[in-house]
């Protein structure tokens, strides 16, 4: 099976939990778009803010993880939120500003209105992409494993 690459849209607080427990979660907890994803697809977040809801604007990539199970599993953080999760190893990467790379990434169409994209949450993005930020995060080269 090939590797996929993917963006996912956290805020940079739920992000660190997510890094402090090796998890990623997406759309507010919800699986569909986590049962996309395979063991060794590649994700790459991106912050649109410090914190959800209130946070500061921060725009930057702000980690990169590999998918490291087989399918998504529930956990329940309170009585009325049980959300989806897939297990991931953070990699070492440095969070960048997205603004200097917006002209030369192909997922963002619209140059004028390059948030949009990231309102879908977690989206699949090309190997191009995937590669032209993780290089400016300070990484280079990819296995599967």
């Amino acid at each position: 099976m090939l590797m996929k690459y993917w963006i996912n849209t956290v805020s940079k607080d739920h992000l660190q939990r997510g890094i402090a427990g090796g998890f990623t979660q997406a759309n507010h907890g919800k699986p569909h778009m986590l049962r996309r994803l395979s063991k060794g697809d590649l994700i790459i977040f991106y912050s649109p803010k410090t914190a959800y809801v209130d946070g500061e604007p921060l725009q930057a990539f702000t980690a990169l993880c590999r998918v490291t199970d087989d399918e998504p599993y529930q956990v329940q953080m309170t009585p009325d939120f049980i959300p989806f999760r897939r297990n991931v190893e953070f990699l070492p990467s440095e969070e960048i500003p997205i603004k200097p790379l917006i002209s030369d990434l192909e997922f963002i169409q619209d140059k004028s209105r390059w948030g949009y994209k990231f309102r879908f949450g977690m989206f699949e993005i090309n190997e191009h992409d995937f590669k032209l930020i993780a290089r400016a995060m300070g990484r280079n080269g990819f296995s599967k494993t």
